[in-house]
């Protein structure tokens, strides 16, 4: 063959179209993929799944697809899950039962040296890994992944009761339609006793009774509840209530039956609405007769000595988790759809201030009318009331007969309260589902299918344990549930969270993520919380507990519960808590390594997702490409691993494609030459 004949030309270009065709089709294939991988507009565009191929142990621990359409919706949701029942509805009735004034010692000490540091650090490990508390605390410190577990079964028990609050809030908005609310005078001979006291019988200068009630406190008892004298005395079912239970659940479902994007467009009204209402019961209850009483038991201490009862501290801790919202897996699965260089900090500040004011103002609004209460009856503060969580339910509507039109205001605050709840439900049983969704996502996909079904079940199974609270003996057992899940058991939560993150994967590696997000170490005061006072008050509530433990009571002391229900409450607590050891068991047996020391090394090591391709924990590369597609040029998102355009990759491709023709040219010459 002569050199350079037009055989040879042709033959050498088709190798080079070959070639390029093949790059072409390989860089084609990847940019299809990365299309179909891109994150959606809003956050749970596609049913709250995960978009991206969950097969394997790789998949799972890579970091969500998916953002929050806006920061002002991650911050609402917060806001709408920790101000929301935890401080309209239980902040009252824990610092009334503490003793008032002086709870507000505890209640600050473990808000700023436990609550807003753990918010903080939920926060942060949430966004770093993109998951849920299951998977987040599972990557983060593996022999301790069984508090994660913890945290969403605490979860699913609250939003069982949290639900008959909601089914409380329904009977009473539909009450309020009536033209005389059925709470403001004693002429009810179906549930008014003769201890029925109010202003106009006290206008009348008639005997005050020894034990004197409220009407709004004998229409909740006596009417709604139909109360027994104790938890051994069940009764009978509540079927009016259960009626109003079901309308919860339904409500609760429509709400996130999509997911939380169907509930994101009404946070705006459901997080801002409660402030307006609450801003002008405030300002009637500063004018009622009696209010200054009420305001000096919430502001002075009266009896220093409640300092020494573990109960005191335990509630003050527990409160503040609530109010926050920690500690219960809610924050870290909404943390996990922030952007990766979302300000954390700010968040922190925002929500906490948000929750510190709002806890003022309904402490203010509450014991206001409290005291207005003490005044009509005669009493002392500490005895005016029945302590209990359906405080909220008696001081409340008091105050609402007060005002003018008190249907329309009775109308409005119920159905306040009624968002507030739902506000709460909606991340609580969000967390639940994503954690299943986490740790199930094949059998999901392939048994269930729909997103809309798990809901279902989940929403159906909660109903069915919320049932003993709306017995005419389901008061005594809400108190006992919400004491031992949401004050005791959340307490040792946070406890081995703060060690599973702070401790065992390092205060340092946690240091260098939020860097790494923010651009800003956290503070001092910060990691001073988490590695020293966090845990040191924590274990420091628990020997207080041990030392000078006070058993649970309800109306003031005067009923104290059987043995058998302080079992059921430590037996629940036991079950929940089980999971730490039983989970820590099995990651050891699993892990790798020749000896059980080894295998238990290997637990302690961190199991966080790096990108095949630029070897971070968090980018928007492909992450189902093959080993055999790592020569394709990467596409830098967020955050670039290099500070390269796609622009400079295609211009170097250029360059070296001409390079490589020549060679090939030149090859060929020197072939035929020879």
């Amino acid at each position: 063959m002569t050199p350079n004949s037009p055989y040879q030309a042709t033959t050498t270009s088709l190798k080079i179209d070959i070639e390029r065709g093949q790059r072409i089709r390989d860089e084609t294939i990847y940019f299809f993929r990365h299309l179909n991988q891109r994150p959606p507009e809003e956050i749970y565009e596609n049913e709250s799944y995960d978009i991206s191929n969950d097969d394997g142990d790789y998949d799972n621990i890579k970091p969500r697809r998916q953002y929050w359409s806006s920061k002002m919706h991650f911050v609402l949701a917060c806001i709408g899950y920790s101000v929301g029942l935890s401080n309209v509805f239980r902040f009252p009735y824990i610092m009334f039962k503490s003793g008032g004034g002086v709870f507000l010692l505890p209640y600050f000490i473990t808000l700023l040296f436990v609550g807003i540091p753990i918010l903080f650090l939920e926060l942060a490990i949430g966004q770093f890994t993109g998951r849920g508390p299951i998977k987040t605390l599972g990557q983060l410190s593996p022999l301790l992944k069984g508090t994660g577990v913890a945290s969403v079964i605490v979860s699913f028990l609250m939003s069982t009761y949290y639900s008959v609050i909601i089914a409380y809030s329904i009977f009473y908005f539909f009450t309020s339609f009536r033209s005389d609310l059925p709470w403001t005078n004693c002429e009810n001979p179906r549930w008014n006793t003769p201890d029925c006291w109010n202003m106009e019988k006290l206008k009348l200068n008639l005997t005050r009774p020894n034990n004197p009630q409220t009407p709004a406190e004998e229409f909740f008892q006596n009417k709604m509840l139909k109360m027994s004298n104790g938890i051994e005395f069940p009764g009978a079912m509540r079927w009016d209530l259960v009626a109003c239970l079901i309308c919860a659940w339904i409500l609760v479902y429509f709400a996130i039956w999509k997911s939380i994007k169907s509930s994101t467009k009404i946070r705006y009204f459901t997080a801002s609405f409660p402030f307006v209402l609450i801003a002008i019961f405030l300002g009637r209850a500063l004018t009622l007769e009696g209010a200054e009483k009420g305001l000096q038991f919430f502001f002075r201490p009266i009896d220093w000595s409640q300092l020494k009862n573990s109960n005191v501290w335990i509630n003050a801790a527990g409160q503040s988790f609530n109010s926050l919202g920690i500690a219960f897996g809610s924050m870290i699965s909404f943390a996990s759809y922030n952007k990766y260089n979302n300000n954390i900090l700010h968040d922190t500040i925002a929500v906490s201030s948000v929750n510190f004011i709002t806890s003022m103002l309904v402490g203010i609004f509450s014991f206001a009318v409290i005291g207005n209460i003490a005044f009509e009856k005669g009493l002392s503060i500490d005895k005016v009331i029945e302590d209990g969580p359906g405080l909220v339910f008696i001081i409340y509507p008091q105050a609402l007969a007060r005002m003018p039109a008190p249907q329309l205001w009775s109308v409005l605050f119920f159905f306040m309260l009624l968002c507030l709840g739902l506000n709460s439900q909606f991340a609580i049983v969000e967390v639940v589902v994503t954690s299943i969704q986490d740790g199930f996502p094949n059998y999901i996909k392939t048994k269930l299918v729909y997103h809309e079904l798990l809901v279902l079940i989940i929403c159906v199974v909660a109903f069915f344990f919320g049932l003993p609270n709306i017995i005419q003996a389901g008061i005594y057992f809400f108190q006992l549930i919400d004491h031992y899940v949401a004050s005791v058991t959340i307490l040792f939560v946070a406890f081995f969270e703060i060690v599973a993150v702070a401790w065992l994967y390092d205060i340092k590696r946690l240091r260098k993520n939020i860097k790494e997000m923010t651009s800003k170490n956290p503070s001092v005061y910060i990691r001073f919380c988490w590695v020293i006072t966090a845990p040191f008050i924590l274990l420091a509530i628990f020997f207080l507990a041990l030392w000078n433990y006070q058993p649970l009571t309800y109306q003031n002391g005067t009923y104290e519960y059987p043995q058998w229900a302080h079992w059921i409450g430590w037996s629940i607590t036991g079950v929940v808590l089980s999971c730490i050891p039983a989970f820590a068991i099995f990651n050891i047996y699993r892990a790798e390594g020749e000896n059980l020391i080894a295998k238990f090394k290997h637990t302690l090591k961190p199991n966080i997702y790096e990108c095949k391709i630029c070897h971070e924990h968090h980018c928007d590369h492909d992450i189902n490409v093959q080993e055999d597609d790592f020569h394709l040029f990467p596409i830098t998102l967020q955050p670039p691993p290099k500070k390269q355009s796609l622009k400079e990759n295609g211009t170097k491709e250029n360059n070296d494609e001409k390079v490589k023709e020549n060679e090939i040219l030149n090859a060929e010459s020197s072939k035929s030459q020879n």
